[in-house]
């Protein structure tokens, strides 16, 4: 029999854990028709709550069900690489436990890679009903602006939820970079992807862990993790502030010998220097990012660290 590892990165999901797993089961006469059996990993991201114990209910249950339960909370990026690392299906699988990845999908997305050959089937959503119109606004502004800076494609949409071949795995696990952006990774390696889409599924027990701030932090990583435009932006800006101050001086001269004109008076000064200023910290953050990403990379430390392992 094939083996399909399902990778389920856990985050204060007591409430949804055996909901999840109750979902999960509903697709297990289709694999068991098609010769492929589970193992399911839970990988709990520092939980607070009675995510752990949970999961040991479940793995008294049922054997196939294993726990990663990290030592703290590493981040759901961390979490996601350490489940493709103990995973070791012929076919891999990561969707989120509050259930708004659906289940249902997955004979769906077996059949396309099984059937058609592809190498990975993705999700993605094509409305956002339910969150808040600030942050769908944010979020469609965040892949236009990536999708023109970056050479990697980066679907609007896109979730977690995918379903990948043994050989689509290792070549993202051949990516060890600590800084890791997984929606830009998948498009990097390449292959061939089969993109399903489906309507928003708001959760239906607990909140959801990404506040605004979270998830701007989040898209400064994967425009510095996959785009030096960013500091291309400062050079430019740099050179066009250089030429005006330059133009700038050329007419102050002008002006004093053929018009006698005053040199202006302070508060156009502290305007100019305010603006030059900005921008100066501007760009000096920008390179700051991609420092302090350097620095992170330079420093070796593992991705995540496991306390406990069933």
């Amino acid at each position: 029999m094939k083996l399909l590892s399902i990778i389920v990165p856990c985050y204060n999901e007591e409430e949804n854990i055996r909901d999840f797993y109750d979902e999960l089961m509903k697709t297990e006469d289709f694999f068991k028709g098609h010769d492929v059996d589970f193992e399911i990993l839970y990988v709990n991201d520092g939980s607070k709550d009675g995510t752990v114990p949970e999961v040991k209910k479940l793995h008294e249950e049922d054997e196939r069900v294993h726990l990663i339960n990290f030592s703290r909370n590493f981040g759901k990026e961390a979490a996601i690489y350490a489940g493709l690392q103990k995973s070791k299906g012929d076919f891999v699988v990561m969707l989120d436990c509050d259930l708004q990845d659906p289940p249902a999908l997955l004979p769906e997305m077996y059949g396309y890679i099984v059937n058609e050959g592809y190498d990975s089937v993705a999700t993605r959503r094509v409305t956002r009903k339910g969150e808040p119109p600030i942050r769908s606004f944010f979020a469609r502004r965040f892949y236009s602006l990536i999708n023109k800076m970056s050479r990697t494609e980066i679907v609007d949409g896109a979730r977690d939820y995918r379903l990948m071949t043994r050989q689509f795995v290792d070549a993202i696990l051949s990516m060890e970079e600590y800084n890791r952006f997984s929606k830009g990774i998948f498009g990097w390696v390449g292959f061939t992807t089969k993109w399903l889409e489906y309507e928003n599924i708001e959760r239906k027990k607990g909140e959801t862990k990404w506040s605004f701030w979270k998830l701007f932090v989040y898209a400064l990583d994967g425009i510095t993790a996959f785009s030096t435009v960013p500091l291309a932006v400062a050079s430019v800006l740099g050179v066009v502030f250089c030429i005006l101050a330059v133009i700038l001086i050329i007419v102050t001269i002008i002006r004093k010998i053929v018009f006698g004109d005053s040199t202006s008076g302070w508060p156009s000064l502290v305007c100019i220097i305010s603006l030059v200023s900005g921008v100066q910290l501007f760009c000096l953050g920008i390179v700051g990012q991609y420092l302090s990403k350097t620095y992170l990379e330079v420093k070796r430390r593992p991705i995540y660290i496991v306390k406990e392992e069933l």
